[in-house]
């Protein structure tokens, strides 16, 4: 495999500074999704620690780095789930931390961070407006910036995901990742392509917020004017130039998904496994509804990677469409 900015040792010791509460989370088969899905279904189930996503792995890796810092402060440019894990990873040890977030990011999670002591900061726009708010903070107070899926940290860490993939799972032969920044895609992906290189790694993302899908497959950097997703943690509209090309190393496909399938994969697993999930967490479930021909006889793997949802606009998005519905 050609060379990724990630480095496998360093994943493995980024396993000595992530909190254990967010290491070895549930990995199991669950079988009452199967026949709706017409192949083997394991989920990895990354909401089951305190601030219910993936992210606090990658700010874990961070927040150790700038405990040792003579400069405390640090910012970052959040949907909601990153600026939450680098509130809880950050409180632990000090940091004074401060999120930019869109006034219009999902309510659950900007309390979250406010509860968390965070600073928080809001734009009258959307996540990219947000990512140059924050870097214009770090510049003028002169503070450390957190670049999700740009920041080597944010990457290693949530790769550490892969390591207990690969260690845990020997059977499976396809895994579905959300693709929003790329952190999560690019994480997993190279471990898996590293340690278990037969595994088929696709990546899925909404067809409303499809840049980074559609710069991967023109091998280039392509931005959109807009996005229209519910799936608000992966509707990104400017690809990162640098994890664009390590996503084109350690990831077989990525795919595009309708609104209708990925409401259609919520309502699954809450039927079918007792979870209530954020939008992007049922992108792999989504995939598999718009095609399942191509995942017959498959044992898959897909990553619940977040839980903060609005509750009432969950309640609308479930109760509106069939579990069949693709």
């Amino acid at each position: 495999m050609q060379q990724t900015r990630l480095d496998t040792a360093r994943i493995r010791a980024a396993r000595r500074v992530i909190d254990p509460v967010f290491l070895d989370t549930p990995l199991y088969r669950c079988e009452a999704l199967e026949p709706d899905l017409g192949c083997t279904v394991s989920i990895k189930l990354e909401t089951a620690n305190p601030v219910r996503s993936f992210k606090a792995r990658g700010t874990e890796v961070v927040a150790s780095l700038l405990a040792d810092n003579a400069s405390r402060a640090v910012v970052c440019a959040s949907a909601g789930n990153l600026g939450q894990a680098l509130a809880w990873s950050g409180r632990g040890r000090g940091l004074d931390v401060t999120v930019v977030a869109s006034r219009f990011a999902t309510r659950a999670k900007l309390d979250r961070i406010r509860a968390l002591d965070a600073g928080l900061e809001l734009v009258d726009g959307d996540h990219e407006m947000a990512r140059e708010r924050a870097a214009a903070i770090a510049r003028y107070d002169g503070i450390r910036l957190v670049e999700d899926s740009l920041d080597i940290e944010t990457c290693e860490g949530a790769a550490t995901i892969g390591l207990e993939l690969v260690d845990n799972a020997s059977s499976f032969d396809t895994i579905l990742i959300a693709l929003g920044g790329g952190a999560l895609a690019t994480g997993v992906g190279h471990v898996v392509k590293a340690l278990a290189p037969e595994v088929e790694v696709i990546c899925v993302q909404p067809l409303g917020a499809p840049a980074m899908t559609h710069s991967w497959h023109r091998r280039r950097v392509v931005t959109t004017d807009s996005t229209d997703t519910i799936a608000d943690g992966v509707a990104g509209r400017r690809p990162i130039p640098t994890v664009l090309e390590d996503l084109l190393l350690v990831v077989d496909d990525a795919i595009l998904v309708q609104e209708a399938s990925i409401i259609a994969g919520m309502r699954m697993l809450l039927d079918h496994a007792g979870l209530v999930v954020e939008p992007s967490a049922a992108l792999g479930i989504a995939a598999i509804l718009e095609d399942r021909d191509r995942f017959a006889g498959r044992h898959v793997v897909t990553i619940v990677c977040g839980n903060n949802v609005d509750l009432d606009a969950y309640h609308r998005w479930v109760g509106a469409v069939p579990i069949h519905g693709s």
